[in-house]
């Protein structure tokens, strides 16, 4: 169930901080405008960060629908993580704030 990421907050921007605030959510968010990455690539590209942390994460931007997993059942199993809609929708935000490039 995706959460209503403006459903406490006076301004817009309040919510959008407040969702991508806490560790490695903005680098996660980064990393995942390449295209679908792999939690174990995550793990690797992000220093610092570790299994619980990046899970976490990962969950949150899930429930605020900015991000979606996908088991790929392979051998080895594997899960890859890609911006929704709503996702790429924050992109225009990010390049004014030049958080990314175009």
């Amino acid at each position: 169930m995706e959460k209503d990421t403006n459903e406490a907050y006076d301004c817009p921007a309040q919510g959008l901080l407040k969702l991508l605030s806490g560790k490695y959510k903005a680098q996660l968010f980064r990393h995942a405008l390449e295209g679908p990455i792999r939690f174990n690539t995550l793990l690797r590209n992000i220093k610092g960060s570790n299994k619980q942390t990046i899970s976490v994460a990962l969950r949150e931007l899930e429930e605020f629908g900015l991000l979606e997993k996908k088991v790929i059942q392979q051998k080895p199993l594997h899960i890859e993580y890609t911006l929704t809609d709503k996702g790429h929708a924050l992109v225009p935000i990010f390049r004014q704030l030049e958080f990314v490039s175009e």
